[in-house]
């Protein structure tokens, strides 16, 4: 059986890797309930400075920002705004100094993400259009901005979140002019193509789009990024064994890395060719 797509935990490393370098703190997954219920996504603004980067369309950020997700695969219903609305009665206690000091209601703003439209959503709760993919719904006191994926405009400040959207032609935007800020952003994706393959539901055409996204992002991230982490072996993969012994005195390629931990990674091939190597040395007296 195929597990189910981590749609929110990647949706929340997209944050993290968008505010990367920024004043904004983003906080995934946190548990508000003594029953296991989480809410997606926090963003705490700690400065009042300008962000080095446009915002996706429909968010203007308070000081915490709280962020429900819903991918392609779930329904943005009212019963989620009402977990929304239940995680920011939590949060709001929590955070506070006592019920008595309480934080001001100005200090939050909440956001709902659906990959679709929420169709259903519409059918109960009046949905007042902001603009193109942002919609504004009113509970009580409170007001929740909605923002659609599929109805975003192809533009650079929206492409992290085309990267979620189920139309092929956005997700092929997305993957065209999204730029990484953090090295967490190879891993995101790598997990993602993982993951889209493993569906039975998606498209060939999609999971290409996808794979295209992955290298696309992956040409962008600098090779010394792209390396951190891995073992020598996987560093000089697809190397014939005489270039990988010449790898061996690249202080570039291998930097960081001791003897002991180069020869414990190398493959039985690479270790006999070395073996030969240094036996040839022996044998001429000169060094290679």
């Amino acid at each position: 059986m195929n597990s189910p797509i981590p749609f929110h935990r990647l949706f929340g490393l997209s944050w993290k890797d968008f505010f990367d370098g920024t004043d904004v703190e983003v906080v995934t997954e946190i548990d508000l309930s003594s029953k296991e219920q989480f809410l997606d996504v926090v963003l705490i603004r700690k400065g009042a400075g300008p962000l080095p980067r446009r915002l996706p369309d429909g968010f203007d950020l308070a000081v915490y920002n709280l962020i429900t997700f819903k991918s392609y695969q779930e329904a943005l219903s009212d019963w989620a705004l009402f977990e929304l609305i239940g995680h920011y009665v939590n949060y709001r206690k929590q955070y506070s100094l006592s019920m008595n000091d309480m934080l001001p209601v100005t200090d939050y703003r909440l956001f709902a993400v659906s990959a679709r439209f929420p169709q259903q959503l519409a059918t109960h709760v009046a949905l007042k259009m902001l603009g193109q993919g942002v919609y504004e719904a009113h509970a009580l006191t409170l007001s929740i901005r909605i923002i659609v994926v599929a109805e975003l405009p192809e533009e650079e400040h929206n492409a992290m979140l085309h990267l979620f959207s189920a139309r092929e032609e956005l997700l092929n935007y997305g993957r065209k002019h999204y730029r990484p800020h953090s090295q967490e952003t190879s891993s995101l994706l790598y997990n993602l193509i993982k993951d889209f393959e493993e569906d039975p539901n998606m498209s060939d055409a999609m999971k290409e789009l996808v794979r295209q996204t992955v290298a696309e992002i992956l040409a962008k991230t600098p090779a010394e990024e792209r390396l951190k982490g891995l073992p020598a072996e996987e560093r000089l993969k697809g190397l014939p064994a005489e270039e990988r012994l010449k790898g061996l005195s690249n202080k570039e390629r291998l930097e960081g890395l001791s003897a002991e931990e180069v020869l414990r990674d190398l493959s039985p091939e690479v270790r006999e060719a070395l073996a030969r190597q240094i036996k040839a040395n022996g044998a001429s007296g000169q060094p290679q």
